[in-house]
């Protein structure tokens, strides 16, 4: 009675050894597609909303001018020179909207997009439109000196899907990432010269007869 449990542990590293090469795939795979499809789950789905303005040249500017307004009010829209103003409108802090709103602009237009992200809809389409607002009004401030002015072009809309990623889509992330490392793991482990239980085969060296053979035949 005593000897079962002896044994029973005894050959539970074989038979884990046993196990096909594919079985570490398989569980690399299963694992990782359960953590990622948990993840696309918990994760709450974020919305993202874009409204654009256009830089408009005035009668003493030109439109390369205006393009190159258009490159530098990209970049000062997420200044707090215009989120400090956009913020009354959003009704949303400061630090939220330097973490929610990114712009962007085109090389060819004289377009700035602003894009504001947040887990509710209507709230990502109010801090948009507020730094679009606010960005506009610190132009038409400057444009007795830059003869340049800042004209909406399209106000944000409330989006209908989400923009982060569904269940279904982290789920084959994790999936394919659990595999690749399984694939990984096996091309690591170390490599065996023998098969479980059996050393290393002797080197061979020719016995004294097999000498004398060679000897008598030179």
């Amino acid at each position: 009675m005593t000897d079962t449990p002896t044994r029973q542990h005894r050959l539970s590293p074989v038979r884990l050894r046993a196990l096909p090469l594919w079985s570490v795939l398989a569980a690399g795979t299963l694992v990782g597609g359960l953590l990622g499809g948990s993840y696309g789950l918990l994760t709450p789905s974020t919305y993202t909303a874009t409204s654009y303005v256009i830089a408009v040249p005035t009668e003493k500017s030109t439109p390369d001018a205006a393009l190159g307004f258009a490159q530098a009010y990209g970049r000062v829209a997420t200044q707090l020179a215009v989120l400090g103003d956009a913020q009354v409108y959003a009704g949303v802090p400061v630090r939220t909207l330097q973490h929610s709103v990114r712009t962007a602009t085109s090389p060819d237009a004289p377009m700035v997009a602003v894009s504001a992200t947040s887990s509710r809809p209507g709230l990502a389409v109010d801090m948009a439109n507020a730094v679009t607002r606010s960005l506009t009004r610190h132009a038409d401030d400057s444009s007795d000196s830059t003869h340049v002015r800042l004209v909406q072009f399209s106000r944000a809309v409330e989006p209908r899907e989400p923009t982060s990623a569904s269940p279904a889509v982290t789920g084959l992330v994790g999936a394919s990432a659990g595999g690749l490392l399984g694939g990984l793991a096996l091309l690591a482990r170390p490599r065996r010269s023998g098969r479980d239980g059996e050393g290393a085969p002797a080197p061979s060296v020719p016995g004294p007869a097999a000498a004398a053979d060679v000897r008598g035949q030179r």
